[in-house]
């Protein structure tokens, strides 16, 4: 099943890709491999929710937004290839979490990316994976995910 036809099944569109807002660029290809820049949680241009995970977000709310952080690296690196359908599968997950101090359940909330993530692309969706807590994150952004996907042509 193509990744175009299992997007349309789980009733996800992929967004436009946000521009950089520094000196990088979305993502990048490397001879079969595309690596994603770190994907904040935006939705239509804002970030629906903001600060600290364990704190102003809840690990429900951060986890729901990992997975808006694996949508739109699915968009950036689409977009790069042209196609969505070029995209094969997910090689590594490193995800990022502002964290309140006293919060310690990182995986947790990366996992929305995750199962996002093995959702559309089913065996080839399982990979590596990294899960950090951070101090902070740009625009004050509660989770910060980037992906590296499998391409071909």
């Amino acid at each position: 099943m193509s990744i175009s036809t299992r997007l349309s099944e789980l009733g996800l569109t992929l967004p436009d890709v946000v521009p950089p807002v520094a000196a990088y660029v979305p993502a990048v290809r490397h001879g079969e491999t595309v690596m994603t820049s770190g994907q904040l949680p935006m939705v239509d241009g804002a970030l629906p929710l903001t600060g600290k995970v364990g704190a102003a977000v809840s690990a429900e709310q951060a986890e729901e937004m990992a997975g808006v952080c694996a949508l739109n690296a699915i968009a950036a690196a689409a977009t790069l290839m042209g196609d969505v359908d070029k995209l094969t599968g997910v090689i590594k997950v490193v995800g990022f979490v502002s964290s309140d101090p006293a919060f310690t359940a990182q995986p947790g909330v990366i996992n929305g990316a995750s199962n996002l993530l093995q959702e559309v692309f089913g065996e080839a969706g399982v990979h590596a994976r990294s899960a950090v807590g951070v101090a902070a994150l740009p625009l004050d952004a509660p989770v910060e995910v980037e992906v590296i996907f499998a391409v071909t042509g």
